[in-house]
């Protein structure tokens, strides 16, 4: 890896696959492949090979993913019945056994790789007493030996990584003669995730180059691998992880593999039957579901290239006496326009993020283009207090967006929905609360705050859902309905909700929330489940099929992105006179349409009918909601200015300049390369 730059340099990953993992392995492969890695570290277990169904297994691995990239294998755990302390971490009885399977896994699987690694993490391993010469001098035998036949026999051999790095064991793997019959020596670091290595780390600099020495004394040939480094996202750090890997990368290692590919489920025990500290648990670039993290993600999108955009942000540097204003998921669709509408006005703002949605990175850039120095990036996730508390330090207001948004989701994943939209919203409140400057926090909420409205009577019409009583046929529903909570995305936002109002009289910070209905409009990446105005755009205007739950006669009034930034800085400009009160935000009964009519309407501004297809009714779906926006206009003067026809077609001529004709920055970035 030395003497490139580290966005040209190849990188690969770590996944122990066990026994029976087949439905696994088969997933990791194509995401291994799509990530841009060119190599993969596994291990053979000796111990699992010969326990029942072991043969059949590898049989079955080494051949599938062997053809498909750069295999490593480590071949390491003794089989009980043959180790001297009955334990896999302990040497066998008969250390030419070793090197008798090393034998074996050549002959049978050797034509699916060129390299083979020699056990793992030998320095730390408790069966084998380090003080002792005659530890060493067995290790040395059965590795060294082991190593010399592979190579005899025309394959290359690592030596597993010391972890932690020990320059005064390697020297003796270089007198005892190992280092001499080795190709590559394995190194071990994972910083910022162990307390035992935060107390010795020294920095990739520093620890490659006091290998190279020892290495070099004994072997001027052999290659130095990290064979294992890695950042556990157990406190959601999922934007570290991708400076760490960054930075790892960037080192003069001539090789990376990455620990690891997914997340190791729960209920795996790790090591020698016990569970280990849950950091162990979530090392994983993808998590226990498949689904991508950051770093997979962008790694994805645009391999090391791509992941030097974020590493490089830098933290906010405010001048003293500067009192920014703090907008949590400020690169989402609405904190990006507020964050814009602010800046523009000469605030400095904070704009907190952890990056997580795809697309938001395009508004982060987009805000720094236009505002430069004034728009500070603060990358960290609203779950973790210790990571964001410094973000509010010295906050004249507080913008809270940052949350998971589809009902879906919650569904799905309900504890990451709570952790983000209930949780999340105590640590901002908190965050707050201990800066001591009682900065007003305004949140937004959601109408399903009011559950599914199943009590309201509908008439059905032609193309749309129009309620019996008169004042919500002309007005909406209003702030004094009971709440009701459906849905796990209902609960967590009503509980998010009830708490930014109770630190008003808790706590006496000036708080306030807008319950929100449907907002689109410019920046918007639009998906199924949020954004779906932007989402039905982008299928019509591609010519793709666009698929709605239910008949389509719903009904919800929509919101273009001016008017509600205008309500959010209005309540803001007010919020001391009242503290602790609740608003609805939306389009008004002038802005209410279904589903049904906002297609006819879009069919009209692309030229033709949208292919509509229909799929049945989703948990938690209103058959119809409208916000009674009175209060929000009576106490602070609001109102909404943009017909929905109108901002439709704004919305589709923007997308039409920046998603489909190379005006977005992100094309245009993608287009360069």
């Amino acid at each position: 890896m030395s003497g490139r730059p580290f966005h040209q340099k190849p990188y690969g990953f770590v996944e122990w696959f066990r026994p029976g993992e087949y439905e696994w392995a088969e997933e990791t492969l194509p995401g291994l492949l799509e990530s841009g890695a060119s190599f993969l570290r596994t291990h053979v277990s000796w111990a699992e090979y010969l326990a029942p169904g072991g043969e059949e297994w590898f049989d079955w691995l080494i051949p599938k993913i062997g053809p498909a990239i750069d295999l490593l294998p480590c071949i390491h755990y003794t089989p009980p019945s043959m180790s001297r302390t009955g334990k896999t971490s302990g040497p066998p009885h008969d250390l030419k056994a070793y090197a008798d399977f090393v034998d074996h896994v050549l002959t049978r699987y050797g034509r699916h790789f060129e390299h083979i690694e020699l056990w793992n993490e030998p320095n730390n391993l408790l069966d084998w007493d380090w003080r002792l010469d005659t530890d060493f001098q067995m290790f040395c035998e059965m590795v060294g030996g082991a190593a010399y036949w592979a190579q005899k026999r025309g394959w290359k051999t690592v030596l597993g990584g010391p972890s932690p790095f020990d320059p005064y064991w390697l020297n003796l793997m270089g007198e005892r003669g190992v280092l001499g019959v080795v190709d590559a020596v394995g190194f071990h670091g994972f910083p910022g995730t162990w307390e035992s290595e935060e107390n010795t780390w020294a920095g990739w600099d520093h620890h490659m180059g006091e290998m190279r020495n020892v290495v070099e004394r004994y072997n001027q040939d052999a290659a130095i691998w990290i064979t294992e480094a890695g950042y556990s996202t157990w406190r959601n750090g999922e934007l570290e992880q991708v400076r760490h890997f960054v930075d790892t990368m960037k080192s003069s290692a001539d090789r990376l593999y990455w620990y690891g590919w997914r997340d190791i489920p729960g209920d795996v025990a790790v090591q020698e039957g016990h569970w280990f500290d849950p950091r162990h648990y979530h090392l994983g670039v993808v998590d226990r579901s498949n689904r991508p993290k950051l770093l997979a993600r962008l790694l994805t999108e645009g391999g090391p290239q791509r992941l030097a955009e974020f590493a490089d942000l830098p933290a906010p540097a405010i001048n003293e006496g500067i009192r920014p204003v703090v907008i949590t998921g400020g690169c989402g669709f609405i904190g990006a326009n507020l964050a814009d509408s602010l800046l523009c006005d000469g605030e400095d703002v904070v704009i907190l993020d952890n990056l997580g949605r795809l697309g938001v990175d395009q508004n982060l850039h987009w805000l720094k283009d236009r505002h430069g120095d004034r728009a500070h990036p603060f990358l960290a996730d609203v779950r973790d207090l210790p990571a964001i508390e410094n973000a509010f330090a010295d906050a004249s207001a507080v913008f809270h967006f940052a949350g998971q948004t589809a009902v879906t989701t919650s569904l799905v994943h309900p504890l990451d929905d709570f952790e983000i939209n209930a949780r999340g919203t105590i640590n901002v409140l908190e965050a707050v609360r201990r800066s001591g400057r009682r900065a007003p926090v305004i949140f937004s909420s959601t109408n399903k705050v009011y559950g599914s409205l199943e009590d309201i009577s509908l008439v059905e019409e032609e193309e749309r859902y129009t309620p019996l009583d008169d004042i919500l046929r002309r007005h909406g529903v209003a702030e004094t309905r009971p709440l009701d909570f459906h849905t796990p995305y209902g609960c967590s936002k009503g509980a998010a909700d009830q708490y930014v109002l109770d630190y008003a009289r808790s706590h006496g910070i000036p708080t306030g929330v807008l319950r929100m209905s449907c907002i689109y409009g410019e920046r918007q990446f639009g998906t199924e489940d949020q954004g779906w105005v932007a989402h039905f755009l982008l299928k019509a205007l591609s010519g793709e099929p666009i698929t709605i739950f239910g008949d389509g006669k719903q009904v919800r009034d929509i919101l273009e992105i001016g008017d509600a930034v205008r309500a959010y800085r209005l309540l803001l400009s007010r919020i001391e006179k009242m503290p602790g009160r609740v608003f609805n935000l939306g389009g008004g009964s002038q802005n209410a349409v279904s589903l049904l009519q906002l297609l006819r309407e879009i069919g009209r501004i692309v030229g033709h009918p949208v292919d509509v297809r229909h799929e049945g009714w989703r948990e938690g779906d209103q058959l119809y909601f409208v916000a009674d926006t009175r209060r929000l206009i009576e106490e602070t003067g609001w109102q909404a200015q943009t017909e929905w026809r109108r901002g439709i077609r704004t919305l589709a001529d923007w997308l039409r300049e920046n998603r489909f004709s190379g005006g977005d920055r992100e094309q245009r970035r993608r287009a360069a390369e």
